[in-house]
């Protein structure tokens, strides 16, 4: 059996493991086994945006180092790491002669989760069953960071039972970016605003994103505005089968 190895990320295994456990299922059901390194931490992209370069590039260096010792393809249930792994990797070791090519390696190994059933395995149809309306929000780093949006959106269209309902202004951000949403709350709260009150036109219960940020935001702000909506990863919606 083929294997990958699952980057978890902090958000997933913190809040949210019935998300890991969906991406692990589905993998399993493809014929693809799954492999966890067990000393993975963060990706470090909170001290990278904070602009703590130091601090990012020890995090890059231990998360290169766990990844080394393993072999096959590297699957992310998340746009935000895989952008961070792919583009600000190689930033924080540009000019290093010893650990660019090593975070230049391990980048090319990464795959955030739906495009790695789309693109590299081929697969738009896992034989996901879900009963009802769905809409789908474009997390931003799967969008503009790695320019992924064809692939969710093929895998979706493809659930037995579901109707998509398109998200009016679906490529804007929800207000959670990362530290934006801890520096500037004004602004990240009016997004979110924005955000659930287009949620709410689609009149679907169910909102479909890549990111768990995206998820812990808007579900967030759903439960204290007492709405009944809910906010799933799209590997949730991939593992049901009825």
């Amino acid at each position: 059996m083929t294997a990958v190895q699952l980057f978890v990320t902090c958000l997933v295994d913190s809040l949210f493991p019935q998300t890991g456990e969906a991406v692990v299922e589905v993998l399993n059901r493809l014929g693809i086994g799954v492999e966890f390194p067990r000393a993975q931490t963060c990706c470090g992209q909170p001290t990278f945006n904070a602009g703590l370069r130091k601090d990012a590039r020890a995090i890059a260096e231990h998360t290169i180092e766990v990844f080394e010792k393993t072999e096959g393809d590297i699957v992310i249930p998340s746009g935000s790491c895989a952008h961070m792994f792919r583009h600000n990797y190689p930033e924080l070791f540009e000019g290093d002669s010893t650990w660019l090519p090593r975070a230049q390696a391990f980048a090319a190994r990464t795959y955030e989760f739906t495009e790695y059933l789309v693109d590299k395995l081929g697969v738009t149809d896992v034989g996901a069953v879900w009963r009802g309306k769905l809409t789908y929000h474009s997390s931003c780093h799967t969008l503009r960071g790695i320019n992924v949006d064809r692939q969710p959106r093929a895998l979706l269209a493809n659930v037995r039972g579901a109707i998509l309902v398109e998200l009016p202004h679906a490529d804007e951000c929800c207000g959670f970016g990362g530290i934006m949403s801890v520096e500037h709350p004004e602004l990240s709260a009016e997004w979110l605003k924005r955000k659930i009150s287009n949620f709410e036109s689609t009149q679907a219960p169910t909102m479909v994103v890549t990111d768990a940020g995206c998820l812990m935001h808007i579900a967030g702000g759903l439960h204290r505005q007492g709405e009944t909506q809910q906010v799933v990863h799209i590997a949730e919606v991939l593992a049901r089968r009825g």
